[in-house]
């Protein structure tokens, strides 16, 4: 789901709320600014059934400071996650199979020192995932975390601005 809404505290609870009560787990959550000034953009993983996500959207857009929410299939979005890997550097630097991993999963070296060195990986949520465990396997991972998924539509413009533009229509600039 995407949501946008008024910057405004309290709204990011309010939206978490309606997952609560019906019961679905967040898997991933990730609160920006949008293209929009003022606006801000959140990015909302769960899983649940088409019926029950339907529900928690139009629960969602009848808080008074959001402005939309709207469900998207993985088809209709492009999205990426970051994540960071810290692991022992002498177990990178003495087993080159990690070296080898780490290329082919397009990952990158951002820090090495004596002690331990930071993996950056971005890409889909399954290549994150799937690079875990095979770091996990070769030993030496002390640290794992990723940011949950970023994500942009595959329309032209995001859906809040035909939105922002037929209220400012039907309600003039007041």
């Amino acid at each position: 789901m995407i949501v946008h809404s008024e910057n405004i505290a309290g709204i990011l609870n309010q939206v978490t709320a309606v997952f609560t009560r019906r019961q679905v787990n967040i898997e991933s959550l990730n609160v920006s600014a949008s293209s929009i000034p003022g606006i801000h953009r959140y990015t909302i993983t769960a899983i649940a059934d088409h019926e029950t996500i339907m529900k928690i959207v139009d629960q969602i857009e009848k808080k008074v400071d959001v402005l939309q929410c709207q469900y998207f299939t993985d088809d209709e979005i492009f999205m990426q996650e970051v994540a960071l890997y810290k692991v022992v550097t002498s177990v990178l630097t003495e087993n080159p199979e990690m070296s080898k991993i780490i290329r082919r999963y397009g990952a990158k070296l951002i820090e090495v020192n004596s002690t331990f060195s930071v993996i950056e990986k971005t890409g889909p949520t399954n290549d994150i995932i799937a690079l875990n465990k095979e770091l996990s396997k070769l030993g030496g991972l002390l640290q794992y975390v990723s940011s949950g998924r970023v994500a942009i539509t595959r329309a032209r413009i995001e859906h809040v601005n035909e939105y922002l533009e037929k209220m400012e229509t039907r309600y003039g600039n007041n």
